[in-house]
């Protein structure tokens, strides 16, 4: 392959992988806010331990709307990152 192609084609991947990044780390804060929230005072994750905890965020809708909300919240920092 051609140097400039080679450099063509990587050029159209970054913002793909800028992306995946991106959604990736706010699934992973929301993750984390989850997992935390399980802690406060009040929460039964103190008195059911981590393994418990952990099953209890780690559902299909938790999956949901961690995804959503950061292909949303991708959306809004692409936005801003145009428009500044």
């Amino acid at each position: 392959m051609q140097p400039d192609r080679k450099m063509t084609r990587l050029r159209k991947l970054h913002p793909i992988w800028r992306t995946v990044v991106e959604v990736a780390f706010i699934v992973f804060l929301f993750y984390s806010n989850l997992l935390m929230g399980q802690y406060t005072v009040s929460a039964p994750g103190q008195n059911n331990g981590l393994l418990w905890a952990i099953q209890n965020i780690f559902t299909i809708e938790n999956f949901i709307i961690g995804v959503v909300t950061a292909l949303i919240g991708q959306l809004v920092f692409e936005f801003l990152r145009k428009r500044v």
